[in-house]
């Protein structure tokens, strides 16, 4: 049995243990670097790996974006050198009907297919919002509708004047079934961005790009194919300095285009990454 001291003496040694090692443990915590720091420098180094990795799925996107504009500058450099130095210039109220044609391919590709590549990326390469961006997307893609416009009643009229037989080659079903498409394309888009909920518009999306890049390659299909058509009406000999202008345009086009898609391809990659 313990005495009335005996036992205030034991109390108070065991409150006295129990504070030092209270602060013992505490001050163990605080210089103790295999507890606390370690977690810390990990989710640092996590969250930087992280950020390296996103970087690096990054830069072929805009890598591929500036190639894809050189490749259409390159394209529309080609095409204006050829229509105005060896086929006479662009004027669609021309007597010429010549003239009168040219303005269908330089429309076709710079009013048309060149901006619709300049829409696709606009989500990656133009800053700002996404709203910003959305607005320019479908904007650039109103622009190249109406020159389409134009460009395909270029040709027409051409026909007219030459007395051709209008929509009887696969270049001309290509291009009027790709144009049509495109406009339905734009519509459903136009209709889901100002009427669709958010959960439309999230279901929606995959389908209208993946829509999208088909209706882009079917566009190039048919400017190489008109290319090659009108190749073939020129009588051009194989050797020819404007026969091997018209290949390295189509080949510009066509690298244009491939380079487009891959600077989606890869954004969405680094998207969903």
């Amino acid at each position: 049995m313990l005495t009335k001291d005996q036992s205030f003496f034991f109390i108070q040694n065991s409150k006295t243990k129990r504070s030092s090692n209270s602060l013992f443990y505490e001050l163990y915590q605080k210089q103790d670097p295999y507890k606390t720091e370690p977690q810390k420098n990990n989710t640092t180094q996590k969250h930087q790996n992280i950020l390296c990795h996103n970087k690096f799925l990054k830069m072929p996107s805009y890598s591929t974006s500036v190639l894809a504009h050189l490749f259409g500058i390159i394209a529309l450099i080609l095409m204006l050198v050829w229509l105005l130095h060896y086929q006479g210039g662009i004027e669609y109220d021309s007597d010429n009907a010549f003239r009168v044609f040219n303005v269908h391919p330089f429309l076709m590709f710079f009013g048309f297919i060149f901006l619709v590549g300049q829409a696709i990326m606009s989500y990656h390469t133009v800053p700002g919002s996404h709203e910003t961006q959305k607005t320019i997307h479908m904007a650039l893609h109103f622009i190249a509708i109406v020159l389409g416009i134009v460009g395909i009643c270029a040709v027409f009229k051409y026909h007219d004047m030459v007395n051709l037989v209008d929509v009887y080659s696969l270049h001309s079903w290509i291009g009027l079934g790709t144009f049509c498409l495109f406009g339905l394309q734009w519509l459903f888009g136009l209709t889901f961005m100002f009427q669709g909920t958010r959960q439309s518009r999230a279901a929606m999306a995959p389908w209208h790009i993946a829509g999208g890049r088909a209706l882009f390659f079917m566009a190039i299909c048919a400017a190489l194919t008109g290319l090659m058509e009108r190749t073939a009406m020129l009588k051009l000999f194989p050797h020819q300095r404007e026969s091997h202008l018209i290949n390295f345009t189509g080949l510009a086009i066509l690298l244009f285009g491939v380079f487009v898609d891959m600077t989606v391809g890869l954004a969405h990659a680094y998207t969903y990454t």
